[in-house]
């Protein structure tokens, strides 16, 4: 990568007299830098100069330079005014703050970020299309009102708090970036947001096994491993589907375990597979793993060869979904039970079997114990046992300690 020098010509940013008296400012390219095909036009500003200054020192003259130095070029803001919604959101995008993402949480932000921005106003624009300084927090409640009820008339309470989670975190970074544009109040903070998230359908383990017979029969066999690494392994999906690799499974150095990395809390642990007396610990998922045939570094992936490169790719996230609701509709299991179900199941099966916090954290890779009330719910098998322990405390006799 080359090192950037400062810019060596007459400056881009020009200003012009108009003809009733005021100045308007611009931002031109130049004519031996369009000669050589640069891919930049040149482009109008407006009349405020704070405004103008910073698109041109956060966006244009950056990407200019990037171009005569011959750097990759960053993805240009969008030529939107200064200081309005939009251009807010493309300033956020350019952040560090943002860019440290997952690539699955830019997209998830975007998309929700796209939702306030394309939402329509009586006027005919768009809210992207508002100054910053005319957003108060009446028009944030009446964006999230809006954003509660679909074109159909159902409720998405829970995507409508996750626009103002996303738009109050933009403008607070774009507020550190351009505090002389973006206005110091923050309407999307502090907005009074009820929403109770639906609990997880926990899958038993009945089910668990009907899940896995019809994912053979429906000749999505990983599938079903995947399911089975969820509720014994306690795995989360994201890392069964990129990151389990056979290397994973009784490697050289640990041969009698699997070896365990939850990326989430950056836990890493190798699990034992076999007790002390060596009864296997996960019967039906090592005897699969055993006798399954290894398709590529990874252990879950596609049956299926892909055409172009002739090999067995990963899952994608939306496919995998699509294909999990297929088996569970073959299998005669509700609707309500998704993948991330089967996870939360093995927790609540720890939970009934009477497992201490620490042994479930040392199996499911949580750090925190206040996490495991949200996995381990209350069952009536934990709410017997509970009654039966303070019925054997209350009518217990003797035993008292000396």
């Amino acid at each position: 990568m080359k090192t950037r020098k400062p810019l060596g010509w007459p400056k881009l940013m020009v200003a012009k007299r108009l003809k009733h008296g005021a100045t308007a400012y611009y931002w031109n390219t130049p004519s031996w830098a369009k000669a050589k095909g640069c891919p930049f036009k040149s482009e109008a500003l407006g009349s405020d100069y704070g405004a103008a200054k910073a698109r041109c020192d956060s966006a244009l003259n950056p990407q200019f330079d990037d171009w005569r130095i011959g750097n990759d070029i960053k993805a240009p803001l969008p030529s939107t005014r200064a200081g309005t919604f939009d251009w807010m959101v493309a300033l956020y995008k350019q952040a560090p703050q943002y860019k440290k993402l997952s690539e699955r949480h830019k997209k998830d932000v975007d998309w929700l970020l796209g939702l306030a921005s394309k939402h329509p106003l009586k006027d005919g624009r768009c809210f992207g299309a508002l100054h910053l300084s005319s957003i108060n927090p009446g028009a944030a409640d009446l964006l999230y009102s809006k954003l509660r009820i679909k074109p159909d008339g159902s409720e998405r309470t829970r995507t409508a708090k996750g626009v103002m989670v996303a738009v109050r975190r933009a403008w607070s970074v774009a507020y550190r970036s351009q505090p002389t544009i973006v206005p110091a109040q923050n309407p999307f903070s502090k907005m009074e947001i009820s929403y109770s998230a639906k609990r997880t359908r926990p899958v038993s383990y009945s089910e668990l096994m009907q899940f896995v017979e019809a994912a053979d029969k429906s000749g999505m066999p990983s599938i079903g491993t995947a399911a089975l690494i969820a509720f014994n392994w306690l795995q989360r999906q994201v890392d069964i589907l990129s990151r389990l690799s056979w290397s994973h499974y009784k490697p050289a150095d640990a041969p009698h375990c699997v070896r365990i990395f939850h990326h989430k809390t950056k836990v890493l642990y190798d699990l034992p597979l076999y007790d002390e007396d060596g009864t296997e610990l996960f019967p039906e998922l090592t005897s699969r793993l055993d006798r399954m045939p290894r398709l590529g570094t990874l252990i879950v992936t596609r049956e299926a060869l892909d055409r172009t490169r002739k090999v067995h790719l990963p899952w994608q996230p939306d496919y995998f979904r699509h294909s999990i609701a297929k088996i569970r509709q073959l299998a005669g299991i509700d609707d309500n039970v998704k993948f991330m179900g089967i996870r939360h199941g093995g927790n609540v099966e720890g939970a009934n079997a009477g497992l201490t916090e620490a042994q479930l954290r040392s199996l499911s890779g949580h750090k925190n114990a206040g996490t495991m009330i949200r996995y381990a719910q209350e069952t009536p098998d934990q709410q017997r046992a509970g009654a039966r322990k303070r019925l054997e405390a209350r009518t217990k006799k003797g035993n008292l300690s000396e």
